[in-house]
This record gives structure tokens, sequence and C-alpha cells, in this order.
């Protein structure tokens, strides 16, 4: 019986499966190194390096200029109202107005009209402004009366046919009734004034004005000056 035993718990044990010690374990395969990943990731880097110090010179590079926040109608003039500054990458081919310059170019007008969001060039301004697409330029001579004083250059002013009594001739500055009386142009910017020198003074007898008009309305407007017909009113400028 005990023979028996004995030889049942050695079967047993021999039953169970042998666990590998330690030394016995396979060994582990050296891992691949990929040389051609490693590259990659260096050229990665020199690139990022090489692009933010291109950003840091062109941002060196920029300069100060006018940009217009509000349009600027033709023969009118840059003010502290319509105007804001802008940086921009300078380019030397682009004859962008320095924001340092800003004084001086108060003193130009327009040559055509100007819309708001246009970053200022200096082939925009002039001393006088010139006909351009859909504008044409009236030559006016008023009478004491017929315009009201102190109007400038960039002004928006409105031109009315006044005569005296429909007949279209005579002196219609002193009247402002009438069979005859119409509006001709609602809109008209003044292009160019009397100058304070010699005979021609504002306000003076025939006053010379230069309106630039739309071109359907410059026949009319012509015609009706012609005949001493015209008479200006000032537009505000919020209208």
């Amino acid at each position: 019986m005990k023979i028996q035993e004995r030889t049942g718990a050695g079967q047993g044990r021999s039953a169970a499966p042998a666990q590998p010690s330690v030394g016995d374990r396979l060994p582990t395969p050296p891992r691949e190194r990929k040389p051609a990943l490693a590259a990659l990731a260096v050229l990665l880097i020199l690139v990022g390096a090489l692009g933010a110090t291109m950003l840091v010179l062109q941002a060196g590079d920029r300069i100060e200029v006018v940009k217009v926040t509000k349009e600027i109608p033709a023969g009118g003039s840059v003010t502290n109202d319509n105007v804001t500054s802008v940086m921009v990458a300078e380019d030397s081919s682009i004859h962008y107005v320095k924001w340092s310059l800003l004084d001086d170019l108060k003193k130009l007008k327009a040559v055509s009209t100007i819309p708001a969001g246009a970053v200022a060039v200096g082939e925009m301004f002039g001393d006088k402004v010139a006909a351009s697409d859909g504008k044409t330029l009236v030559g006016l001579s008023l009478k004491a009366g017929q315009f009201p004083a102190g109007i400038k250059r960039g002004d928006t002013v409105a031109a009315y046919r006044v005569t005296e009594g429909g007949s279209g001739t005579g002196n219609s500055s002193a009247s402002t009734s009438g069979s005859g009386n119409s509006l001709l142009v609602d809109k008209a910017v003044v292009a160019d004034v009397p100058t304070a020198s010699g005979d021609e003074l504002v306000g003076s007898t025939n006053s010379s004005y230069t309106l630039a008009v739309d071109n359907d309305e410059a026949a009319a407007l012509a015609q009706a000056a012609a005949n001493n017909e015209v008479v200006l009113v000032l537009v505000p400028s919020n209208n």
C-alpha cells in the first residue's frame, strides 16, 4: 500500500509541465535601426527652423502705410477720419504712401474715387483732379450768391437750374423761385476752386469752379452754366 501511494504521488508530480528557468529564455532580437527616418526627422527640424527665420526676416521688412477706411470721392482729401495705418511688406515696385507722410498727403486731392479698404499709393493723388471713367469735368463761372462761401476742393455740392419765371435768361442768381427751377446734379464733387491771387478771389464776380459729375449729367449742367442759370448748394458729407 505505501509503495503504491508513493508511486502515484510521483506520477502526479511528473505530469506537471516544467517551468523553464530564467537562464533558459530565448534571447530578444535587437531592434532594427532606420537611418532614413532619423534623417527625415532632422530635415523636418531644419525646414521648420528655416521657415521661422524667414518669417522673422519678412516681419522686419514691413512698413507702416496709409489705408483708406471711408470712400474718398474724386477731388476729395485725406483726413484723420477716413484713413488709418496698416503694416505691409515693403515692395519697391509699389508706391505705398508711408504713414509718416500723412500730413503731406492731406495737401493733395484724389484724382479719382478711392474705395474704402484700399491701401493708398502715390498714383491715387495729385494737385488737381482729372476726369475718370464715368466722370466729366465741367467748368462754371459763377457770381456771388450762386455758390456757398468757403466751398473747397473735395466738397460735395448739388447743382440747381434757377431761372426767373422760366424764361431761361437774365440774372438768375437773385432768383430762388419760379417755374424754371430744377435739380441738375444731386451730387457733384468740387474738383477745382478759384485761387486767392490776382483778380480772381473766392466770392468775387466770375469765380471759376470745376465740378466732377457723371457723364450723363454734364451736358445739362454745361448748358445751364452757359446761360448763367446754375446755383450750387453744399451737401453735408454724411449725406
